[in-house]
């Protein structure tokens, strides 16, 4: 078919969505038909990383195009300033540009940053609003819930409001993934003159934390797959950071689940399936809208997460550690007038490269200063990622530390660089850490650190030398060790 002059985009953003958290990503137990149903005929990435294995660094790469240290948001939390542009900036003013959920990038439920429909469903993140006269306002899921009968069972900033443990005990068609699916239904629906271009950019929460929800029973725990590295805590040989979490999460209770046990973590699994499983159910409705409006064929749909989850693979709960599990997301892309079957890409796949592929995918002009590229031609066979590396960064804490953190947070501090080379090896640098190299063609499980054995020093004074070529291309000043480092003094 024809490039339509003017596409839609539809960008689906998860929060803390594993790549394989669906069946084209060879999960063939957990209930997904939208999501397989947006897979087959779409662009699969099989290996598609983050920039920053936490919300608000990742979300502002996915907007603005930019790496976290240039944007300067380098941790949760941080607004986007006013002089970077989203790529609701970048697009000609013909589009209509909504932003419905989640935005951890400020003022939390207001209209910015040329998204001018705005529903918003976040009310915990008040403490971050720029002006005190904005703490009066509340979201429009809490009028929801109010027109519901309910009652807010806490206080935050001056006012009432629902608690996330509140919203996760409510039935499935009260949850904000079932909210956000009607309100983006009537978005499209609104929107389906086919002279009136729009991007609608939908953010869940789910299946973040809690960890609980309406599909609590929909998955038996004892089903629940586990790998190598499950519940397997980081050894000696591993970054001080990811022991400390390993330790942390092996000895805790914070989510009704008993995590030194295997039975306790599949149990949170299983839930964690299920809020997986509570997106899907909105996005059949939202597809089903599209369709209807007849623009299926006119829509650039994307399907993607801010970061991963570890769910107790190394004993680790959450993200921020440079883990696949962590930096590893699902990354699927419609392209109505280029993909007609699912089309698997090979190779690793960078967020940073989602601003400019989207825009010139839309016909829109794409800025000179953005470090990504265009994978139009990666979408058309005209080219391929098979000698693509990809660089993930850590930069401060995560900006929200959780209850007996204390032994975690302060070694949050500590900046890491990662690369993930085209044939599959991981170097991870700190030089405040011990750092880490893994052969992932034949530790895909990352068990064995490589980074101190002499048998492998040439290669990590090649990496290290692929990282710093990209500091010095990027601008980025973070100290790291030499080459000929052994970090030895880190193990102790």
């Amino acid at each position: 078919m024809p490039k339509p002059d003017n596409p839609n985009l539809l960008y689906i953003l998860t929060d803390q969505q594993r790549f394989d958290t669906m069946s084209c990503y060879g999960n063939t137990q957990i209930d997904t038909p939208a999501m397989n149903a947006l897979a087959s005929g779409s662009f699969v990435f099989e290996n598609a990383y983050v920039t920053q294995p936490v919300c608000t660094p990742s979300r502002a790469t996915q907007l603005t195009g930019l790496y976290p240290h240039t944007s300067e948001l380098l941790a949760c939390n941080i607004p986007l300033p006013e002089e970077i542009p989203t790529i609701a900036e970048l697009v000609s003013d013909d589009y209509t540009c909504g932003y419905y959920g989640k935005w951890h990038l400020g003022d939390e439920i207001f209209s910015q940053h040329g998204f001018t429909d705005r529903v918003a469903t976040e009310d915990s993140y008040r403490s971050f609003y720029s002006e005190p006269k904005k703490f009066t306002q509340l979201s429009e899921y809490h009028d929801f819930l109010i027109e519901k009968g309910f009652t807010p069972d806490s206080e935050t900033m001056g006012q009432k409001v629902f608690s996330r443990a509140f919203e996760a005990d409510l039935d499935d068609h009260l949850t904000k993934a079932s909210f956000l699916g009607d309100k983006s239904v009537e978005f499209i629906t609104e929107h389906k003159d086919v002279n009136d271009p729009w991007m609608l950019m939908v953010g869940f929460l789910e299946p973040h934390p809690p960890h609980t929800g309406p599909y609590n029973d929909m998955y038996d725990p004892d089903s629940m797959p586990t790998g190598e590295s499950f519940m397997k805590r980081p050894d000696r040989k591993s970054a001080r950071f990811t022991r400390a979490m390993g330790a942390y999460y092996m000895e805790s209770e914070d989510y009704g689940c008993d995590m030194s046990t295997e039975a306790g973590w599949k149990q949170l699994m299983a839930r964690y399936w299920g809020n997986v499983t509570l997106v899907d159910r909105a996005l059949e409705r939202i597809f089903a809208a599209l369709e209807e409006s007849g623009q299926v064929d006119n829509t650039i749909v994307v399907l993607t997460s801010d970061h991963g989850e570890m769910m107790g693979d190394h004993g680790i709960l959450g993200k921020t550690v440079m883990y696949e599990e962590s930096i590893k997301v699902p990354m699927v892309v419609r392209v109505p007038w280029l993909s007609g079957n699912q089309t698997d890409i090979a190779g690793n796949f960078s967020h940073i490269d989602t601003v400019p592929t989207l825009l010139s995918l839309m016909g829109q002009p794409v800025p000179e200063n953005m470090p990504g590229r265009d994978l139009t031609p990666v979408l058309r066979g005209d080219e391929s990622l098979e000698n693509d590396d990809v660089f993930v960064q850590w930069n401060l804490g995560d900006g929200h530390p959780l209850p007996g953190e204390a032994e975690v947070n302060p070694q949050m501090q500590t900046p890491w660089r990662t690369v993930i080379t085209a044939d599959r090896w991981k170097l991870n640098l700190s030089a405040h850490d011990q750092c880490e190299m893994f052969n992932l063609n034949s530790d895909p499980n990352e068990m064995s650190n490589l980074y101190d054995d002499p048998a492998h020093a040439n290669r990590v004074s090649d990496l290290t030398q692929k990282l710093r070529q990209w500091q010095q291309d990027n601008r980025d000043g973070v100290e790291l060790p030499g080459a000929d480092a052994t970090n030895e003094s880190a193990m102790t």
